[in-house]
């Protein structure tokens, strides 16, 4: 029995490493919130998002990641709040992690063109598995029950949060970074110590138009090319692409892997290309993603799908006392709004 405690110890610490990975979505742009605290507040008035990921469907147990998202910008107070809750589940012992978070931004206008984002996120979270889903040695012999007390060892692990971020935008240009698990929330389920790396991610892009913008035509055509890196632990991950729009239609080819390093056996590390494609009508956009993998999981994983809802809403006109330093420049959108970007 020692040793298949041993040996489970062994596993759950392993699990334990995988998981202190943030989950990430292929259309980040469609969770600005879950990319950035600094894009709270960054809209029109409302937004509402949720995005549902399931990544390697052809393996026994799917990793299946959901996040949902609400903000308002207060023009009064030139700020954004928002909140957004988050579960990722794996593995077939059914590790979740749920987390909850409020997130704050301030915007300061710096001329004319151009609007400095900062924002902060405290957030809750609780990690754990379903400890009915682990069979130890014992369970065979008292019909899949373990009698063994220090199975009870096992549990929750609820803990704080603390992130930050800025976003740096015009019209047409974006830039900005996050930092996230600024105070690195222990995570073990087993009275030990597992941190939580920080994340750094920094990510830009922009929009070019191709045939002179809302101005002059009904159906502008134009290009949102963009990048996100990510850096947690010794892990980092680059994504680029770029989506084409003839709204309300666009289609985007995307590349997530690190060109500019090799693996151990001298190939170029690379894990997926991705395709997406969206319908941006006036209120509501819906986006889907596929991961066509392109490591060595290809044969086996089955890529990974993705969903995306994005409603955006005014609850009541922009008051005529707000002082127009106070109105926004709109940061740079996947779609066009008429009177949004006028």
């Amino acid at each position: 029995m020692k040793r298949v405690l041993l040996l489970m110890g062994v596993w759950l610490g392993i699990a334990t490493l995988a998981v202190c990975q943030d989950p990430q979505f292929s259309q980040y742009y469609q969770s600005p919130l879950y990319l950035n605290p600094g894009f709270t507040g960054i809209t029109n008035q409302q937004r509402a998002t949720f995005i549902h990921r399931i990544q390697w469907p052809e393996l026994p147990q799917a990793f299946s990641t959901f996040a949902a998202s609400y903000d308002i910008w207060v023009d009064e107070l030139r700020s954004g709040f928002g909140i957004l809750a988050t579960t990722d589940k794996m593995g077939s012992a059914g590790w979740r992690t749920t987390t909850v978070n409020l997130n704050y931004s301030y915007k300061v206008r710096l001329n004319e063109k151009l609007v400095f984002s900062p924002g902060l996120s405290f957030g809750y979270g609780i990690n754990g598995l379903d400890r009915s889903k682990l069979s130890l040695g014992d369970g065979l012999e008292f019909n899949g029950v373990s009698l063994d007390p220090d199975l009870q060892r096992l549990g929750n692990t609820q803990y704080f949060d603390f992130s930050s971020g800025f976003v740096l935008y015009s019209k047409s240009l974006f830039f900005g970074a996050a930092f996230n698990h600024m105070n690195t929330p222990n995570l073990s389920i087993l009275n030990g110590e597992t941190r939580l790396p920080m994340k750094l991610v920094f990510h830009g892009g922009g929009r070019i138009t191709l045939n002179g913008g809302i101005r002059t035509v009904a159906r502008p055509s134009y290009l949102t090319p963009s990048f996100v890196y990510r850096i947690q632990g010794p892990s980092s991950q680059l994504d680029v692409g770029v989506n084409y729009h003839v709204d309300p239609v666009s289609i985007g080819v995307w590349y997530r892997g690190k060109p500019f390093e090799n693996t151990v056996v001298g190939t170029i590390q690379q894990d997926a290309l991705i395709f997406t494609m969206g319908i941006y009508l006036k209120s509501v956009t819906v986006g889907y993603s596929y991961d066509f993998t392109t490591s060595q999981l290809s044969t086996a994983s089955g890529g990974a799908h993705e969903i995306s809802l994005v409603y955006e809403f005014e609850a009541k006109p922009l008051r005529r006392g707000v002082k127009k330093r106070n109105r926004l420049i709109p940061c740079p959108s996947f779609n066009s709004k008429a009177g949004f970007w006028n």
